[in-house]
């Protein structure tokens, strides 16, 4: 495994918080449109969905095949973070964007209980970082000034507490499958959820503005490329790392709100991002690097008794068709550096 940060691994670090700092503001939008949070939702998870089979039937075939045990993964994946999303966007209706997205940002105070919980060293630069990123947060939304209502708070802790969940559960579902099918079937599990919630709460659809509609599409793209860069950097980099990294969402929020809303920042607020700059100046090299992964799902996952497809095919060539098969298999320009690995060792064990 090459232990040097790929441009990849930069590039989709840098993208993640980008696309995912988009979705407050366009959020907003949406509502100042007259659209309820669950069409919102619904419609946003579907527009990112069609995005991503459209350019996969187009471009990216080789990425549609899933095993089932990976196709589960990815369902419990989908479900926390479509409810997630649902939780977001009502949460967002009933605060005002600051104090939305600072509620929000606690997600990372959750992945760092999770990640410890799971058996992950916290190193002091690490716990500097994250305790610098939440006072980033609270100083660039300027905090809680106003009274609010308590049920959109509890809405949207609820779901920090699953976003933090989707981290971590999609770090064990991106053990062995690419990227880009974790990100293709996590978005078509959310759309089938935000869909059926939606259709419970109202089969009505009131009719929307051009501007409402465009501000939502805006973010089924922002959506579908934010699944992307982050499941990408999840499995490159692990879910702790790709989290401090994208709490930078809020900057990038704040700053569109400047740029697209007229919104002034006041000193506080570049006091925060300046901040959330420093917590991001403390990335070392090595929190770059990309992760092993193994050949098979760890649990619980793998218990339940399905090979991933890498493993299928390279185990049905060698049985069947021997080692020279199995070397030309090695050699497909199409295999991601954890098969060729993978495949590699079964050439060099022996036959039992």
């Amino acid at each position: 495994m090459n232990e040097k940060p790929s441009t990849r691994n930069l590039i989709a670090l840098i993208l993640y918080p980008a696309f995912l700092g988009m979705a407050p503001v366009l959020g907003k939008l949406a509502l100042n449109g007259q659209a309820d949070p669950f069409t919102i939702a619904a419609l946003r998870t579907i527009a990112a969905a069609a995005i991503l089979w459209t350019f996969y039937l187009l471009f990216w075939r080789r990425y549609i095949f899933i095993y089932p045990a990976g196709l589960l993964g990815c369902v419990m994946v989908g479900t926390v973070n479509g409810i997630g999303s649902l939780f977001y966007y009502n949460g967002l209706n009933y605060l005002d964007a600051s104090v939305a997205q600072l509620l929000n940002s606690t997600y990372l105070i959750f992945v760092v209980i999770l990640a410890a919980a799971d058996g992950h060293k916290l190193s002091r630069r690490t716990l500097l970082r994250a305790w610098l990123a939440l006072i980033a947060v609270a100083l660039i939304t300027q905090g809680v000034q106003h009274e609010f209502n308590w049920f959109g708070v509890g809405l949207m802790i609820g779901n920090a507490i699953l976003f933090a969940g989707t981290f971590i559960l999609s770090q064990r579902v991106l053990y062995e499958m690419p990227a880009q099918t974790v990100a293709l079937y996590v978005l078509t599990t959310m759309a089938v959820v935000v869909v059926v919630a939606r259709l419970i709460v109202s089969r009505e659809f009131a009719p929307l503005s051009g501007e409402t509609l465009n501000a939502i599409l805006g973010l089924g793209l922002t959506t579908a490329l934010a699944r992307l860069t982050m499941f990408f950097s999840v499995k490159r980099m692990g879910s702790l790392q790709t989290v401090l990294v994208g709490i930078s969402e809020t900057a990038v929020a704040i700053l569109l709100a400047f740029i697209l809303l007229g919104d002034q920042l006041n000193a506080t607020q570049w006091l925060g991002v300046g901040i959330l700059l420093v917590s991001l100046l403390l990335i070392r090299r090595e929190d770059i690097r990309s992760r092993e992964t193994g050949e098979m799902l760890p649990v619980p996952l793998s218990g339940i008794g399905f090979p991933s497809i890498s493993f299928q095919r390279a185990a049905f060539t060698r049985a069947f068709l021997g080692d020279q098969a199995m070397r030309r298999l090695s050699e497909r320009q199409d295999l991601t550096p954890e098969e060729a690995e993978m495949i590699q060792r079964l050439i060099d064990s022996p036959r039992s």
